[in-house]
């Protein structure tokens, strides 16, 4: 090891904590991070090192950072132990056995070093969540619109929020664009973002917690104290990674089962659940809880508060839900396109409601203020005569919620729906041919087209799309080159798609929503399905 790598982690050690601090910077001792955090550890080191950082990227590494040597799915950290040491490292966190020792590192060995991640990364940034109200919201659908809304209601209610989401992330200041295809960052990014907003004088934090998040493989959210737990509902999605339905859902209710966890419990500091009551999963989730749980029901059975009658249009919902408790009604106006949203705005004010102690009617008061996510329902308004939508729904429950009110309104005009859709590669394959069925029964026109196919060949993802497609269903006969196209290239079937559209028509596009790429096995391409749809109608002579 070179002399002046050395020299650089041993002045790292005269950083002083009081100094770090006046500069905005963290930087304590590895035996601070690690000190009660692990139960059956080896440890190798010579000295006590400052570390400033958290790192599971060998290139980010830098100068007192700790190294976490992580195997993945298609790699294995241990392989770039050495590239972290040269870069800076002044520790490593490992789980396979390291034959050639550095001996100004500290290796500490651990049974997983992913799972530990959760715990050191905590307790580098001093544990965040104890200095906020964290809400979790999970589900298979809804999540990232849940997220946002009760982030918004909070904020108009005068409360600093945080917020982690799918599409963006705010930590006190502006909202920013999460430009990764990951949910749920890994605990590093996670626990981070959660100090900043402590720092930035948040009262409150709402993360997205999906669930790869919530798995004990990843750990990525096991040490946050979480006060308020959501639920949107839970249906078939990502077997390729829990590998059955039942350890799907498992996962998804270690959110509810964290709260039992929550460290302080006064009357009036008691954390909660909401869950959605028309899911089928509804009692296990209350179950899993071991705390106060309160329920929606958007299809106007039984709950806390109950959805009675909507009115949707694709710029927002007129509805009435009565509140048994108080037994009163509250009549709800909202900007948010898709009959789907009401679930979600029910959610958000029964979390909203509990975190600040305000009634339902003071919370509802700001229900027409807010917004929608980008890349959820978005309509594209150019010149165009037909309706073009953006959407990111990419499941079978999410293509039955999207459907059948576009069905029933273009039946209504004798108008035709064309849809547009792909699925992910590396993804859960059963999902596949149920998405073509669903679209096959409320379509008239499918374009199939990549969305992120990874290393599979992405003409085999759209073949079993087709076959769902072309499936005996309810609805269109369809036939490949006459109303069903095959064209892996998003670009050319977004314009495809387009040139099919009447006036009157929709057009609408599935799948990739907000996000800014598209995957494939040996790059990920810039891609934003609203800007390029734009450019496609601009090309078509609408502006």
């Amino acid at each position: 090891m070179c002399t002046d790598l050395c020299l650089g982690q041993r002045l790292s050690q005269f950083i002083t904590q009081e100094t770090a601090e006046k500069a905005g910077l963290i930087n304590i001792r590895i035996n601070e991070i690690i000190e009660n955090n692990f139960n059956d550890i080896q440890i190798f080191k010579t000295f006590d090192p400052r570390i400033n950082s958290l790192e599971y990227d060998s290139r980010s590494v830098k100068q007192g950072s700790l190294f976490f040597a992580l195997c993945g799915a298609h790699t294995d950290g241990s392989l770039f132990i050495k590239d972290a040491v040269k870069n800076g490292a002044a520790a490593v966190i490992h789980q396979g056995e390291i034959t050639e020792k550095e001996k100004d590192i500290v290796y500490i060995k651990a049974k997983d070093a992913r799972f530990s991640m959760s715990a050191v990364s905590a307790a580098f940034y001093q544990h965040p969540s104890r200095r906020l109200r964290v809400t979790g919201v999970t589900g298979t659908e809804g999540k990232s619109t849940t997220v946002f809304l009760i982030f918004q209601l909070l904020t108009l209610l005068g409360k600093k929020t945080g917020f982690i989401s799918t599409v963006q992330h705010c930590t006190g200041g502006g909202v920013l664009e999460n430009t990764e295809h990951q949910t749920t960052p890994e605990a590093p990014v996670v626990q981070r973002l959660l100090r900043e907003m402590a720092d930035n004088g948040c009262e409150y934090a709402v993360v997205e917690s999906s669930s790869h998040g919530l798995s004990a493989k990843t750990n990525r959210l096991g040490d946050i104290d979480f006060f308020c737990a959501v639920l949107t509902n839970v249906t078939h999605e990502h077997l390729e990674f829990h590998g059955t339905w039942e350890q799907y859902r498992y996962d998804k209710a270690n959110l509810f089962r964290a709260l039992e966890k929550y460290p302080v419990k006064e009357e009036s500091k008691m954390p909660f659940g909401v869950i959605n009551a028309d899911d089928n999963s509804a009692q296990y989730f209350k179950k899993a809880a071991n705390a106060k749980t309160f329920t929606y029901s958007p299809a106007g059975r039984d709950g806390d508060i109950i959805l009675e009658m909507i009115e949707s249009g694709i710029r927002g919902n007129w509805y009435s839900v009565f509140i048994p408790s108080l037994n009163e009604r509250i009549n709800i106006r909202d900007s948010l396109p898709g009959a789907y949203n009401c679930a979600n705005v029910l959610a958000s004010l029964l979390a909203v409601s509990g975190l600040t102690g305000l009634s339902f009617k003071e919370t509802a008061l700001h229900i027409k203020d807010l917004k929608p996510v980008r890349g959820r329902m978005t309509t594209i308004l150019k010149e165009q005569p037909f309706d073009v939508v953006v959407d990111y729904a990419h499941t079978p429950s999410s293509f039955k919620a999207v459907f059948p009110p576009l069905r029933e309104r273009k039946n209504a005009e004798g108008k035709k729906i064309i849809s547009l859709f792909g699925s992910a590669g590396e993804r859960d394959t059963q999902k596949r041919p149920q998405q073509g069925k669903i679209a096959a029964k409320y379509s008239d026109i499918i374009v199939l087209t990549d969305e992120d196919p990874r290393t599979e060949n992405p003409m085999d993802i759209l073949e079993q799309i087709e076959a769902g497609v072309t499936a005996e269903n309810e609805g269109t006969v369809f036939k490949r080159g006459e109303n069903l196209f095959l064209i892996p290239d998003r670009r050319k079937a977004i314009r495809k798609a387009l040139s099919l559209a009447g006036e009157g028509d929709i057009v609408i596009l599935l799948g990739k929503g907000h996000e800014n790429s598209i995957i494939y096995k040996d790059n990920a391409i810039p891609f934003d399905e609203i800007t390029e749809t734009g450019k496609a109608l601009a090309e078509m002579g609408f502006n």
